[in-house]
């Protein structure tokens, strides 16, 4: 573990503050498939992560192939959540593996073994399972409001999925109706049968196809729970390599479409977030690193351009031409006191084009002569990716200009991501 880490909480200063530059909301946790395992007796039990760490006993990660010491555990997820002022938002096992389940009728451990780990997080310094989060330095509970009931669970071969998922579902209510519970079913073609605050979505996609799925939540039903696209990225060789700039710009046209649709779209978050490149186990991800170093992959870079969107509010746009390679959104938001508006666009062409911008119901006085500051991401070929010896490769560059009356013309470069603060 490095000797200079962030409050002494096991984290490189520079891999957190990565994450901070991200302003995250929040933080899923412990993953994906390494919840699940390829085997039952391999998942992640929470209760194996707590306590002193040499007294951990670990396991085998067998979907992902390597062994833990399970030293980042669940304490050090909920305090990494508080640290960066994000919710956490925890992924447990709904009795599945990737080739093994449990029955409806026997899922009942597995239920308790959730609500004694949302007592940890939650309960009182005197509660069971509070007491041994109170021990290990932290005697205020953790802000836990979200839960996922499994990992991409909800599929034909899992035929215990739902039920399981109504029994964690009415026992997790029960004792904590405000917890906001997320389903592994996807509702964005069709309505949930079964209860749900939010429901998982997850897709990993060459970048054209990602691209295209801009306006996949157009036509969702606005009755209902939210999705939370909890995993995407745009993946596959060469197409996004290792992470390059035409993996990140099929990306940013796809985040453009959830932002406009962020009245049924409640949570996004890429994955993997890191990757340790002496076992590279998936790739592209949005921050590498080894021993010393570390660098933001395109995708990273992408996603700080939506830093400002949570909490903002979107202002209804349209699009006119016959452009399929341009996506655009506006926002309005503040920041030190003053109001801004926020352009985003996309060109995923090998064209400059102009973006010409009528705005209506803005009052002209307040837009007279203003400071724009512009934001691009682009690179020579859109084959470009960061590197060790070269980490910086890829990354936005920022410039201010002076916006005269009327003037709402745009220049997006060829396969380029910018944004516009007017």
């Amino acid at each position: 573990m490095p000797v200079d880490t962030y409050k002494g909480h096991g984290f490189r200063n520079d891999l957190f503050q990565m994450m901070v530059d991200l302003k995250p909301r929040f933080i899923r946790f412990p993953g994906g498939c390494y919840v699940e395992g390829a085997w039952l007796s391999n998942a992640f039990h929470w209760k194996e992560t707590v306590g002193a760490w040499e007294e951990r006993p670990g396991h085998f990660g067998d979907v992902w192939k390597y062994w833990t010491d399970n030293g980042l555990g669940h304490f050090e997820f909920f305090q990494l959540a508080e640290d960066l002022g994000a919710a956490p938002i925890w992924v447990f096992n709904s009795g599945m593996s990737h080739n093994d389940q449990v029955e409806t009728a026997s899922i009942m451990p597995f239920v308790q073994e959730a609500l004694d780990g949302i007592e940890f997080a939650r309960g009182d310094a005197n509660s069971t399972w509070g007491s041994v989060r109170a021990a290990m330095g932290h005697p205020k509970p953790f802000d836990l409001k979200y839960v996922a009931v499994g990992n991409e669970d909800c599929l034909p071969k899992y035929t215990y999925y739902k039920g399981n998922y109504l029994v964690f579902y009415n026992a997790i209510k029960k004792a904590y109706p405000d917890i906001k519970i997320i389903s592994n079913c996807d509702g964005s073609s069709q309505p949930l049968d079964h209860p749900a605050d939010y429901y998982d979505f997850h897709v990993y996609t060459p970048a054209k196809a990602l691209f295209s799925m801009s306006h996949m939540f157009d036509n969702t039903s606005r009755d209902g729970p939210k999705a939370f696209v909890s995993e995407y990225a745009a993946r596959g060789k060469p197409d996004a390599n290792k992470g390059n700039l035409l993996a990140a710009l099929g990306e940013a046209g796809f985040l453009l479409g959830l932002e406009k649709n962020s009245d049924v779209v409640g949570m996004v978050s890429y994955a993997p977030l890191f990757v340790n490149i002496n076992d590279p186990m998936w790739l592209p991800d949005a921050i590498v690193f080894n021993s010393s170093h570390l660098y933001g992959t395109p995708s990273y870079w992408v996603q700080q351009f939506f830093t400002e969107s949570s909490g903002a509010t979107l202002l209804r746009s349209t699009m006119e031409g016959n452009s399929s390679y341009v996506e655009a959104s506006a926002i309005s938001f503040q920041s030190n006191g003053s109001d801004y508006i926020q352009i985003k666009a996309v060109n995923f062409a090998n064209v400059t084009v102009e973006l010409k911008v009528k705005m209506t119901g803005l009052d002209s006085s307040n837009t007279k002569a203003s400071a724009k500051k512009k934001k691009v991401l682009t690179s020579a070929s859109v084959m470009d990716e960061n590197s060790f010896s070269n980490p910086e490769m890829i990354k936005p560059q920022e410039s201010i200009g002076v916006m005269s009356e009327g003037n709402f013309t745009f220049v997006l470069p060829p396969y380029s991501f910018s944004s516009f603060d007017i």
